[in-house]
């Protein structure tokens, strides 16, 4: 029973749901003999299968986590800290407002890290759009609640993309004579991240947090099954790919 329950509420939610509402109707229209949209619903289907499984989306991440490594004796005179979303004006314990989960890997991390090297820390994220509210003043909130001082975090809130973080947070480190930042973002994210740096002219010391592709990983049949996180990271996999290409070209 536990095995029935667990993998019919696979297909009973998204994205298990739309998985099989598209082969479902597939198998209706070949029934009415109508094979191109039939081979259109089946493909679209088993393409949405697929980006929802475990063995896809780490395929997808790895290739653009492969490259990132903690560093065992981490050294630098600040870290910059790079947003990932927020969840602005939502209740919080200290206040309005609050990261979002993809947020809190990077901001523990920056957390752990200023604690063992006592450096300040720069946090970068602006407002994506004027109704919103800006990311930084957020983050330092929890920085401050993990128990990082309030002086040791200075904060940037105009940015609005990771080339935005680069240069604003580059400018900062020139005013206030910072030459070694130690930089922080999630390893999926790190190599546009650097990549921006370097366009300005920066090279930084990479610290990723937030893996998500397992090293080594052992699938079972439960990891070929669509859920939404894997879907989520196939998403933000491609994201990350299309960015990449796009600073290339365009920076």
């Amino acid at each position: 029973m536990f095995l029935f329950k667990k993998i019919a509420g696979v297909f009973l939610f998204p994205p298990g749901i739309f998985v099989t509402l598209l082969l479902c109707s597939s198998a209706w229209l070949f029934s009415r003999r109508n094979a191109k949209a039939a081979s259109v619903n089946l493909f679209l289907g088993c393409l949405l299968w697929l980006f929802s499984t475990s063995p896809v989306a780490d395929t997808m991440l790895r290739g653009l986590e492969y490259e990132s490594a903690i560093p065992q004796s981490p050294k630098g005179d600040v870290i910059i800290l790079l947003g990932g979303g927020a969840y602005d004006n939502v209740p919080d314990l200290s206040g309005a407002g609050s990261p979002s989960e993809e947020m809190m890997g990077r901001l523990i991390t920056a957390a752990r890290l200023q604690k063992r090297l006592n450096i300040p820390i720069i946090v970068s994220g602006g407002k994506v759009f004027k109704e919103r509210e800006a990311e930084a003043p957020i983050v330092k909130r929890f920085l401050v609640d993990l128990g990082v001082p309030a002086g040791m975090i200075i904060t940037e809130e105009k940015s609005r993309d990771t080339m935005e973080n680069a240069r604003n947070t580059v400018e900062i480190c020139t005013r206030l004579g910072y030459h070694q930042p130690l930089l922080v973002t999630s390893a999926y994210h790190m190599r546009r991240a650097v990549l921006s740096f370097r366009k300005t002219g920066w090279e930084v010391v990479p610290f990723p947090a937030d893996f998500r592709a397992i090293p080594g990983r052992r699938y079972g049949w439960q990891d070929y099954v669509p859920v939404m996180s894997d879907l989520k990271n196939s998403s933000l996999a491609m994201k990350e790919y299309a960015g990449l290409i796009f600073y290339r070209l365009v920076y």
